[in-house]
């Protein structure tokens, strides 16, 4: 017993011997608290796993091996949708080809805007389903019309080939520099959403980063089309898909994307 008449020894929350505050302690919170869960962190819930390496991987540098082989992985495990989506559209450019034909200059001009319109579009599906591919996602047919810049893709693509078309006559090689540094401007289009001009120069850009490689690679893919239509034609069925898919691959890892 202190001097004050306090006993610390009677005071199960003063262990310590000191006098309590005034008023006394408070009293303990009410309600149900959740029982500790066993093996501590994380909370309760449902949480997505990591993704495997597998499924998001994020390469820094690009290979013409590498960018073929997942050409190629990619077409393996959708090719039905692949070689259908080509052919259909091989159907579609010869069946066009063949109607819109007229001995009036007005008229096949018109026609000629209409097959070509046609076959940027195209193009640009093809495009669209590769982008699905590096995205991790098995493209179905509508999948590969999945586009809403439509006026962009195709002004885009006649920009590209108006100046393709000047650099073909001044001597062929200004134009093959052309094509090739305007790879990837439906890339740009659809998967970046940009307008065609700023596409063009990204495309540029993005391809003299790299330059060496990409050119290699573009050589490597010519060559396995040639091999394709060698075949009869029928082996475009299956090169032309690969293209596709490994040109966009080796965007993707380019300008810094995600690959699935």
């Amino acid at each position: 017993m202190t001097s004050g008449g306090y006993d610390p020894d009677k005071d199960p929350q003063n262990p310590g011997g000191y006098p309590p505050p005034q008023g006394g302690y408070p009293p303990p919170p009410q309600g149900n608290y959740p029982p500790p869960q066993q093996g501590g962190y994380p909370p309760p819930g449902n949480y997505p796993p990591p993704p495997s390496f597998n499924e998001a991987q994020m390469p820094t540098q690009l290979s013409v091996g590498s960018a073929i082989g997942y050409g190629w992985e990619k077409f393996k495990q959708n090719a039905l949708v692949w070689i259908g989506i080509v052919l259909i559209a091989a159907i579609i450019q010869g069946v066009l080809n063949f109607v819109l034909t007229s001995d009036n200059f007005v008229l096949s001009l018109i026609f000629s805007v209409i097959v070509g319109v046609v076959a940027l579009l195209i193009q640009a599906a093809l495009v669209r389903g590769a982008l699905h591919e590096v995205d991790g996602i098995k493209p179905a047919f509508g999948s590969f019309f999945q586009f809403n810049n439509v006026f962009a893709i195709v002004i885009a693509g006649i920009l590209v080939g108006i100046a393709t078309g000047i650099g073909y006559i001044l001597l062929v090689i200004p134009g093959l520099v052309v094509t090739f540094f305007t790879w990837w401007t439906f890339q740009f289009v659809i998967d970046r959403g940009d307008e065609p001009i700023p596409a063009i120069k990204a495309s540029a850009k993005a391809i003299a980063s790299n330059g060496g490689t990409i050119f290699v690679l573009a050589l490597a893919l010519f060559g396995l089309n040639i091999v394709g239509a060698i075949l009869l034609g029928i082996g475009l069925l299956v090169t032309i898909p690969i293209t596709i898919i490994a040109g966009t691959y080796a965007y993707r890892v380019t300008v810094g994307g995600r690959v699935a």
